[in-house]
């Protein structure tokens, strides 16, 4: 390596701009930027501007250049469009893999700082600690109690303890006991680590590479919107040909070349409205803007395809503490066993951590201090070892020679310090029955024990051979959160079943869950039942038990597992480091990003940035507004083309001339100008239906376009097109002359309708005087609508009718466009107003 060593103040800014340089980003494979040329490119090969420029050439070939001049700057207008909304949404993208980047702290310009991982570079001094991923190859300077998983490198599970490099010595062997690598995880302790390689340069690198290389299946909503596409490409291929044969016949009177253009240009017409290349834009937009959406209300989308996910999901695993409750613990009360209180508060402290991190070790430290025992008397003595917490035990200790004494010091679950105690029957009754009494009140309890020794060479190698005497119980109170019985009513009625799953005791969870209004808080099963259950009898109690208590990481991967096996489409929040293989087996996994582990946040699909459980039920409320909305696009984009396909495809076989069309190909890209921000902009910015979060989950296998989607695009399609077709044909029936003003009628009534479509469909039940009402402070939609009528008028009234070969209309004319594309569409409110009068049957909800 061509770098100099770092002084212990780490590098400057200077010097890490300079070594980003020769080395690059600390990153798999180089992100390449597509060039705007390669998008415009790409955006040109698409069918529907094949056709357009298909079309321009025609009109040169026929002796028109202007309208062949005009459809190029069509072309290049929508051009413009497409790469604006594809550039604000790789913006965004962009924006939300900033915000979901892992970060690592070091030292730069002799601070401690966070950046993200991937502007690692070699010589900066990283400072790592438990849960973290890590992100670079590099020597451990110094490390206290530094305990690796480096599985994902050697396969062995055993963890590997690390030392601080001695100087240029090194430790032998391939594997480094003084080395620590990316993509493995601190599993215990912290260390001080100088970066030696990054990105392809390390390990992980090397043989990760080909992983990163890897294809990306499609989303069931992708592959959904493929199908669609092709199957219209199909159709619009098909009567690109029957259409410009009639044309061919039609115009028998007409020389060769003359005849075989007009044809060609009538099959281009319809093509083109049948062409739904909105489809794509749909989803990608929608997917975007709603993860940008679900960021601003603390709801990270780490992986964009969990957004369609959300609104299907049917049950929620939760932890208890800091997700339902607001994980700010304080000691409610205590219950001394033996002795005195202030023995059973002093040796409670003593059993803390000297540097507490653990919200109820806080919480049990400042309790002392009320009682005037302070942390300097707590702490003076010399600790002599300790037996630590493991998720297995359920407990932890701490060996003091404390005033004169040598004293253990434990605390923990009250199941097992009873079972280390030397206790009577009457006083285990007793113990047991207070335990009861206060797990009921919703206090989280822990049992305080001690014993004493006379020499430390007696002192028990681990915890569970310890001889304990019973000093007491203490009871911590953490309230649950003040929004949480009513976001649990939501889901309640959403069909979305709560389940708690906590490492607590199973009668304080059950009290809490009584108290927030979960269903079935009667019904649990705990840890040491659930080792004992087949995966059979797992699958079958799921469907009752909705309170899992005194698990451990390991057993969530099998209450998620068992819930999917019933067919349910599960979310899970979790934290720890063991957490991180159950959020990647649920369906959407929620990482805490307050308390959150960054293996954790890795694995998780979604990051709660405030990990507050109104968040997530938010979350899954605007996953369903997004569904919604999209089947609402998808259902406009065929509603609206209807009636554009139909009049290209009737106006030949009816015998009209090309010349006297309804649509002409440069009518149909206006139009799609008017068709693209509806779509991207207006039914993206659709809020949520009143009664979105009273419905049943949507069943993940349920069709984007189901037969209701498409009866009622179809029907509404067909009123459209009477409306706009009848008008044209009745005012060029009257004369052949007047086809600029029959093509006015029929162009107008199209797009006043689209204007009522959108309120209209905004809303499955609401009126549509409802839905203006929601929206009319949304500007953007507003600013839409009236470029959407300016353009109409400027199309009628200024000298660019001519080019399109459009007539101004009278006031009579303009009277009878606004009611046939008022009346086209609002017939549909008399549906919806049956549909409230005569509401439909509730969907099942199975809770």
């Amino acid at each position: 390596m061509t770098y100099s060593k770092p002084e212990s103040g780490g590098l400057t800014s200077e010097q890490a701009k300079a070594l980003q340089l020769e080395f690059g980003k600390n990153e798999l494979v180089s992100q390449k930027k597509e060039s705007f040329a390669k998008k415009v490119f790409s955006i040109l090969t698409e069918p529907m501007f094949l056709l357009l420029i298909a079309a321009s050439v025609i009109y040169f070939i026929l002796g028109e250049p202007r309208d062949g001049l005009v459809m190029l700057v069509f072309v290049v207008g929508i051009i413009s469009i497409d790469a604006i909304q594809e550039w604000k949404t790789d913006k965004t993208l962009n924006a939300l893999k900033d915000l979901s980047a892992p970060r690592v702290t070091v030292l730069r310009d002799g601070m401690e700082t966070q950046i993200a991982s991937v502007d690692l570079v070699p010589g900066d001094m990283m400072i790592i600690s438990e849960g973290i991923k890590i992100p670079a190859d590099g020597h451990v300077v110094k490390c206290s109690d530094l305990c690796v998983d480096e599985s994902s490198l050697t396969g062995e599970s055993e963890g590997v303890w690390k030392v601080a490099a001695k100087g240029s010595e090194k430790s032998s062997g391939y594997w480094r006991d003084d080395y620590c690598y990316a993509g493995t995880l601190v599993t215990q302790g912290m260390a001080l680590v100088c970066v030696d390689k990054t990105g392809g340069a390390t390990e992980y690198g090397k043989i990760g590479i080909n992983v990163s290389k890897a294809p990306k299946d499609k989303t069931p909503l992708q592959r959904q919107i493929g199908i669609i596409v092709k199957l219209c490409a199909g159709i619009a291929a098909t009567l690109f040909v029957l259409v410009g044969v009639l044309t061919w016949f039609n115009l028998n009177n007409h020389i060769f070349l003359e005849r075989l253009t007009e044809s060609t240009l009538s099959g281009i017409t319809l093509a083109m409205a049948m062409i739904p290349e909105e489809f794509p834009v749909i989803l990608t937009v929608f997917l975007s803007m709603g993860a940008w959406r679900l960021a601003k209300k603390s709801s990270l989308v780490r992986k964009l395809p969990s957004v369609e996910t959300l609104g299907a999901v049917s049950v929620l695993c939760v932890d208890k503490t800091g997700t339902i409750t607001m994980n700010k613990m304080a000691v409610q009360e205590t219950w001394v066993a033996s002795g005195r209180e202030e023995d059973l508060i002093e040796i409670m402290g003593l059993a803390c951590e000297t540097d507490a991190y653990d919200p109820m070790e806080k919480a049990m430290l400042a309790y002392c201090e009320q009682h005037g025992i302070s942390k300097k008397h707590l702490f003076d003595g010399k600790l002599i070892s300790e037996y630590s917490f493991t998720n297995e035990l359920k407990m932890m200790g701490h060996v003091w020679h404390h005033d004169g004494e040598i004293i253990i010091a434990a605390k923990g679950s009250p199941e097992r310090i009873l079972a280390l105690c030397r206790l009577s029957d009457s006083a285990r009754t007793q113990a047991n029955g207070k335990l009861r009494e206060m797990s009921e009140q919703g206090l989280r309890v822990i049992a305080v024990a001690m014993a004493k020794q006379h020499r430390e060479a007696e002192i028990p190698a681990n915890i569970t051979d310890c001889s304990l005497t019973l000093c007491g119980l203490i009871g911590l109170a953490d309230p649950p959160r003040e929004s949480v019985k009513s976001d649990i009513a939501t889901c309640n009625e959403a069909g979305i079943r709560v389940v708690m799953i906590t490492g607590d005791n199973g009668i304080t969870a059950a009290s809490i869950a009584n108290k927030v209004g979960m269903r079935n808080h009667d019904k649990i099963i705990t840890g040491d039942m659930l080792e004992k259950m087949t995966d059979d009898e797992l699958r079958e109690s799921v469907g009752t038990v909705s309170i899992f208590s005194r698990v451990i990481p390991e057993h969530k991967m099998r209450i998620v597992k068992a819930f999917k096996e019933n067919g349910e489409i599960v979310a899970m929040t979790g934290d720890g480091v063991n957490d991180a293989p159950a959020l990647k087996y649920a369906d959407i996994g929620i990482a805490m990003g307050k308390r959150g582990s960054e293996v954790s946040r890795e694995a998780a699909d979604l990051i709660l940035m405030d990990d507050n459980f109104s968040t997530i039920v938010d979350t899954v409320k605007d996953g369903r507004r997004i569904f919604d909305n999209i089947r609402k696009a998808v259902g406009y984009v065929f509603t609206i083309h209807m009636p554009i396909a139909l009049s290209s495809l009737l106006a030949p076989a009816l015998g009209i001339s090309p010349a006297s069309l309804m649509f002409l190909p440069m009518l149909v890209v206006l139009l799609e100008l008017v068709i693209d921000p509806t779509c991207s902009i207006v039914l993206e910015r659709q809020p949520a239906e009143a009664d979105i979060m009273e419905r049943g989950p949507r069943s993940p296998g349920e069709k984007l376009v189901n037969a209701k989607t498409l009866f009622k695009s179809i029907t509404q399609g067909l009123t459209i097109f009477a409306a706009s077709f009848g008008a044209y044909y009745y005012t060029l029936s009257e004369n052949q002359d007047t086809a600029p003003a029959a093509r006015a009628m029929g162009l107008s009534i199209i797009m006043l309708a689209n204007l009522f479509l959108v309120q209209v469909n905004s809303s499955e039940t609401d009126s549509i005087f409802a839905s203006i009402k929601r929206l009319y402070k949304d500007r953007v939609i507003w600013a839409i609508n009236i470029l959407v009528i300016a353009g109409l008028l400027i199309m009628l009234y200024t000298p660019l009718s001519d080019f399109l070969k459009l007539a101004p209309l009278n006031v009579g004319q303009l009277l009878v466009v606004l009611l046939l594309g008022a009346v086209s569409v609002l017939w549909y409110e008399i549906v919806k107003l049956t549909n409230r009068v005569i509401p439909k049957q509730p969907e099942a909800k199975v809770i």
